[in-house]
Formats: structure tokens, C-alpha cells, sequence
């Protein structure tokens, strides 16, 4: 029977073997690709907008706190003594003219007052009989010319009513990388009638109410100063900036620091170097005097440590279930008080580390990474042998796409450890008290997977008889017996009618199958990778 060996002494082995296909990718990999991520990743703040939500609809309704302007229409209704029905246009004295009546100014009159302003000059000429109604005439049709760094400039049809969002969303919205969201324009015969800050509109919803007319031209001016913000915060973006320097508080105010957040660290991208403040979010006064320049990288983290730890005890015990302890407790802090049931197999404690599962998930990928090299690498001798061997790399493949679901359990091995209470505990940890049990369960490549009760006298063939027996030829199959606390074994072809080799209860009998493939290489690391899911997972994945 061969030695046997934990599921770190097991990775660690297989690790050498795929570290030369890592380094073959890592060298094929663009010089530039870090350079890249960085400057690709942060998306600039307001870039979601323009998905095309605005230009779907277009706006025809009331808006009272528009103020009339030259060039408007306003509908005028008059009956009774006199009968008047006209659209008239504001002239550039600011006047629409009602005959008998006169010139009457509504320009600057609000939308809402429209209709008792000239009601009130058509009462100083017509004291009674006659009635007058107006409003104004929103839904005339327009073309917006809309250009600079939109994606699409062009001219774009819609109703005056509409928002300068409408027809910036109709020319597929800001070049994030070089449009300005702090200076849209609104001009009208050349001269700017309207700046437009849409940060306004998404941090508080502020819009300015506009009028618009047919050959209105909105541009959206070159973006100017930027800087990033990342880490602990709402909005993790790049922001735009009038100015060259920037307030810290004003870019942590529209990045929105997340509760738990302690410090910001600010990376100073000037000249040939890079230069890092850091300062505490409680030291308002230092924030706001802290300038950000054009470029700089500001990074909101949480600076604690932990001063006590939640722990999770699951089996078989009568004490609570999670249990809070001081910073730097040991095992033996929870086994000493735990009130175990009369079934606790103790001598089987089962320890589950989150640390554990990222670090073997880690070296799971590692070793799928180099069986994919290994299928996608292997050369064909000839015509026929490469048809055979593209079959057997689609299926591969599609093996390793469901590999890579699986999720190890992070199981600490605590097995014959002299000083097992001594291990020091860390966040999250799962400690299992088993059930004490005389079953022993065989799965795997056999027949008739199943729970199998304990018997001292049957060896492992004999367990495996009991399921049915290999589904291949025993000489192809390999075996592993794994036990509760973490532990296996290699069981040889030789061994397996061995009586010496002991099957405890609650081991598990573990048929791995000896897969051939065209390439000895593959093979290789098929078999390494059926290795670790099965002692790290627990499971096996069909071909």
C-alpha cells in the first residue's frame, strides 16, 4: 500500500507540472496587456446613460416652469363677441400680435401663466362676451442638429418638448473616452444659448426645462481633466473636472464612500514617478484642502483588523451553533467547552477553511489550464490520426468546461496531530463534529455506487464487489480510499484483496477511471487533474 498523503502534499506535488505551460502563457501574453486592463477597466461616470431609454420616448407634456421665448408658438383660441383661431409665433421683440387688441409681450411669462397674461390684455379692450384661451404649442415637430464627441453627429428629428437627452441618446450618446458631460451646449443662429452639467442630472436630477426649435445645434465639448476613483465606494468610476485640480471631498462626494470604509489613498501620476498620500474619511477639514489633479488614482479602502472572529460549529454537539471569539483563539478554545451528543465521532473533526478553497481552487484552474494546453498543443502524425484526435480534444474540452465548476471544499487536515487544539482559528471557519457511523460508501467508476455496511473482515475488492463490481477492467481503474478527517491512500491493483490495508467507518472508496488518450502528455494531466477534484471536491466528473 502506498504512503499516505494530504490534499496539500498531493497539489503541492502536481503543482511543478503545469508551471512550464504558465510561463509559456504568461511570455505569449502583449507586453502592453497590464497597461491595457488599467486603463480600460474604470468606466467613465455617466457612460450608462445613453442606452437608448431616452430616445424612445419623446416628451409632449406641460411644463409650468418653462418661460416663453422667441420663436415659441402659442395657440390662441378667442370666441364670443369675436371669433380668432391662430398660431402665432413669438417675434424678436418678444410680442405675438392679437388683432384689435395689439403687440402683447410674453416673452419670459411662464408656461403656467400664459393664459391670464393675455386674458388680461384682451379684458382692457373687451370688457365683456368675450373669452379667450391659450397654451403653448409643445408638440411641433423640430430637427436638432446634435455634434461633437457623440458617437453618431447628425441631424436628428423630434417635438420642441423634447430634452437635449432625447437627441443626444439618438446620436448614440458621449464618447466616454473623449466627450464632456460638464459642457453640453444648446446653440441657436450661432451664439450659445444654453451650458448644460448632465452631473447635475445624475447625482440630483437637475435638468434645465428647454424649448427647442428647428436647426437648434447642441455640441458636446471635448473632455478635459479626469481622475479615477476606485475601491469601497457607490459609484467606482473615472470623473470629469472643469478644472485641473479638484477638491478630494468634491470626488468622494460623487463617488459615495461605502459605510465601512476607513481610508483613501490618493496616487499621484505626475512626471516620471508615482507619489501615494493616504488619509483617514473622518479628517474633513484635510479632505477638502487635498487637491486631486488631472490623472490621479483615488483608492477608498477599509483599513481594519479583525478583533474577534465568528466561527461556526455544525455536528454533533448541543452548544450553540456559532460562536464568537477574541482575535488569535485556538481550536481548543471551542473543543474544551463543547457539549458533544453521544454519537460525536471526535477522533473524525473536520475543519473547513475559506482560505483553503480560494488556494485549491487556485491550483484546480492551474492544472485545467495546462490539460487545455496539452489538448490544444498535441500534434497528429497524420490525416487520419488528426480527425481522431480533434474528436477526442472536443470532447476533452467540453470535460474541462464542467471542471471548471467544481468547487473544492477546503478541508483542513487535522489527522493524527499532536497538537491539534493549538491551530489557530480564522474568520468563517467551519468546524464539523461527524456523526459516528458503520457505513462505508463506494462510488465512483462502479457499477452500483452505494453505501456498504462495515465489516473487518472485507478488504477493498470486496467492497467494490459489493457495488457492482468495476465498470471497466479493474487494471485500468485506479483507486483511492478517502478518509473523514481529510487523509488518503492510493490503493494499488496489487493491494486490493490486501487484509492489511484497513477500511474504517465512514471512509469512502473512490473509483477514479484510467482514461488512454492519444497523447501521453494529456493523459498526464487528465489523470493529475481527476486527482485533485476527487480529494479536494469529493466528486467525479464524467467524460
Amino acid at each position: 500500500m502506498t504512503p499516505r498523503f494530504t490534499p496539500l502534499a498531493l497539489a503541492l506535488a502536481l503543482l511543478p507540472l503545469h508551471l512550464s505551460a504558465l510561463e509559456v502563457a504568461q511570455d505569449a501574453a502583449p507586453v502592453n496587456k497590464m497597461v491595457t486592463d488599467t486603463q480600460t477597466r474604470d468606466q467613465v461616470f455617466g457612460n450608462w446613460m445613453f442606452g437608448g431609454e431616452f430616445a424612445r420616448q419623446s416628451f409632449n407634456g406641460f411644463n409650468p416652469d418653462y418661460r416663453l421665448t422667441i420663436g415659441d408658438r402659442v395657440q390662441v383660441q378667442i370666441w364670443g363677441g369675436v371669433e380668432f383661431n391662430q398660431s402665432l409665433t413669438i417675434d424678436q421683440q418678444g410680442n405675438i400680435f392679437l388683432p384689435k387688441v395689439g403687440p402683447i409681450k410674453v416673452a419670459g411669462t411662464r408656461n403656467d401663466q400664459l393664459n391670464s397674461t393675455l386674458a388680461q390684455a384682451l379684458g382692457q379692450v373687451y370688457q365683456q362676451n368675450v373669452s379667450i384661451y391659450a397654451s403653448l404649442d409643445v408638440s411641433q415637430p423640430v430637427k436638432v442638429f446634435v455634434t461633437g464627441f457623440v458617437k453618431q453627429p447628425g441631424l436628428y428629428a423630434g417635438q420642441s418638448g423634447d430634452s437635449i437627452l432625447y437627441f443626444l441618446d439618438k446620436a448614440g450618446g458621449i464618447l466616454p473616452e473623449r466627450g464632456s458631460y460638464l459642457d453640453v451646449t444648446l446653440k441657436r443662429g450661432g451664439k450659445a444659448l444654453k451650458h448644460y452639467n448632465l452631473y447635475q442630472f445624475l447625482l440630483s436630477g437637475t435638468l434645465l426645462p428647454t424649448q427647442l426649435r428647428d436647426g437648434d445645434v447642441v455640441v458636446v465639448s471635448p473632455l478635459r481633466y479626469q481622475a479615477t476613483v476606485r475601491g469601497k465606494v457607490a459609484n467606482a468610476n473615472k470623473f470629469e473636472s472643469t478644472t485641473p485640480h479638484v477638491p478630494l471631498s468634491e470626488l468622494l462626494a460623487m463617488a459615495r464612500p461605502d459605510p465601512d470604509a476607513t481610508h483613501v489613498r490618493v496616487s499621484r501620476n505626475q512626471g516620471d514617478s508615482i507619489h501615494i498620500d493616504s488619509f483617514a474619511l473622518t479628517d474633513s477639514s484635510k479632505l477638502a484642502r487635498t487637491m486631486v489633479s488631472s490623472g490621479d488614482t483615488v483608492e477608498v479602502i477599509a483599513d481594519k483588523r479583525y478583533a474577534s472572529i465568528a466561527v461556526r460549529v455544525e455536528g454533533e454537539h448541543q452548544s450553540d451553533q456559532e460562536i464568537v471569539l477574541n482575535y488569535g483563539a485556538r481550536l481548543g478554545d471551542i473543543l474544551n467547552g463543547l457539549r458533544l451528543t453521544p454519537d460525536a465521532d471526535i477522533s473524525a473533526i473536520q475543519l473547513y477553511r475559506k482560505s483553503v478553497k480560494l488556494r485549491q481552487k487556485e491550483m484546480l484552474n492551474s492544472s485545467l489550464q495546462a490539460l487545455e494546453a496539452s489538448i490544444l498543443t498535441a500534434r497528429s502524425s497524420s490525416e487520419g490520426e488528426a480527425s481522431l484526435r480533434k474528436n477526442e480534444a472536443d470532447l476533452l474540452m467540453q470535460w474541462v468546461a464542467r471542471a471548471k465548476d467544481i468547487q473544492p471544499n477546503g478541508q483542513v487536515v487535522l489527522a493524527n496531530a499532536p497538537n491539534m487544539e493549538d491551530i489557530r482559528l480564522e474568520p468563517d471557519d467551519v468546524i464539523r463534529i461527524p456523526r459516528k457511523t458503520n457505513l462505508v460508501m463506494v462510488h465512483g467508476d462502479v457499477l452500483f455506487p452505494n453505501a456498504i455496511l462495515i465489516d473487518q473482515r472485507r478488504t477493498v475488492a470486496d467492497y467494490i464487489e459489493l457495488a457492482g463490481g468495476f465498470t471497466q477492467k479493474a487494471s485500468n481503474s485506479r483507486i483511492l480510499l478517502l478518509h473523514r478527517d481529510g487523509t488518503f491512500s492510493q490503493v494499488e491493483k496489487g493491494e486490493l484483496n490486501d487484509k492489511e490495508i484497513k477500511v474504517k467507518p465512514g471512509d469512502e472508496i473512490f473509483v477514479l477511471p484510467q482514461v488512454e488518450t492519444k497523447s501521453l502528455q494529456i493523459t498526464k494531466d487528465f489523470t493529475s487533474v481527476l486527482y485533485q477534484i476527487a480529494v479536494s471536491a469529493g466528486v467525479l466528473v464524467a467524460l
